[in-house]
């Protein structure tokens, strides 16, 4: 078990979020936003800024953390936007070409890790709303077994598959060795579910990435707080990854604020989680 940062969580500063993170030891970068520009759409100088950035600090690409397939389905005619982390807003037609660029991208940063989406959600889950994620899904992981990619879905609670229990569903139902899991127990959370022990253990056998962030509930809301502060119990969450022979990236999502980047929470939550993987 190995811990990761999605670097814009610290600063849009790239060189400066790599700096923080080698303070507590940590040499793997999600790359999401650099410089307030999502790595999407980075154009070439900006790309071989950050490449530079990463191999002057001796530091590797854990996952490509894309904008891919968060849109909508084209049943919806209305336009569904949520946070795109500042990619800019792609149909579902401009997907594939979406998928070509993160692979160039995950070639160029040394990674086989893409992330991935499952539409914006637009009302419930109904069956057959998941029938066609699962079709659109099974697409593209046969082109990432073609380009001998992993892509990674994420359970995002503004997308379809927020919890652990509907992502592992329609993972099963794809069946594809190139479509596999982060799991996210703040976003599960979010969806309504027990993240740990109910959605880790819907989800554990697909996981290949984990994005940690906590959760509290506050005068009937919930929001996001420093790590161990919240109610995941990432302790028992960390303990149970081990046990069951996760060796992959924990990846710190700060979110403490999550309008601007937070350098102050993200050293707290680097403190605490190198503790307690340390305690194991």
């Amino acid at each position: 078990m190995k811990l990761s940062v999605i670097t814009d969580e610290i600063s849009m500063d790239f060189e400066r979020a790599l700096d923080v993170m080698l303070e507590y030891g940590v040499t793997g970068a999600e790359l999401r936003c650099l410089w307030d520009i999502n790595i999407a759409d980075l154009d070439e100088a900006g790309l071989s800024r950050a490449k530079s950035a990463l191999d002057e600090r001796g530091m590797t690409v854990t996952c490509i953390s894309s904008p891919l397939l968060k849109c909508n389905l084209p049943r919806f005619e209305a336009e569904i936007v949520g946070d795109t982390h500042g990619a800019r807003t792609r149909s579902l037609d401009d997907q594939r070409q979406l998928f070509r660029k993160c692979v160039r991208l995950a070639r160029f940063f040394g990674t086989n890790l893409i992330r991935v989406f499952s539409f914006w959600k637009s009302g419930e889950l109904t069956p057959e709303i998941e029938a066609e994620i699962v079709v659109v899904l099974r697409e593209f992981a046969e082109l990432a077994e073609e380009e001998n990619i992993t892509l990674a879905l994420e359970n995002e609670y503004a997308c379809f598959t927020g919890t652990g229990e509907d992502t592992a569903r329609v993972l099963r139902a794809v069946g594809s060795p190139a479509l596999k899991a982060i799991w996210d127990p703040g976003n599960a959370v979010f969806a309504g579910e027990n993240a740990y022990p109910d959605g880790y253990e819907a989800i554990k056998e697909y996981i290949v990435h984990v994005h940690v962030k906590d959760v509290v509930e506050r005068n009937g809301e919930l929001r996001f707080v420093c790590i161990g502060e919240g109610e995941i119990g990432y302790e028992e969450q960390l303990k149970a990854l081990k046990d069951d022979g996760f060796s992959g990236f924990i990846s710190l999502e700060t979110h403490v604020d999550v309008e601007t980047a937070s350098e102050e929470p993200s050293k707290k939550c680097l403190a605490t989680l190198n503790a307690m993987i340390a305690a194991l």
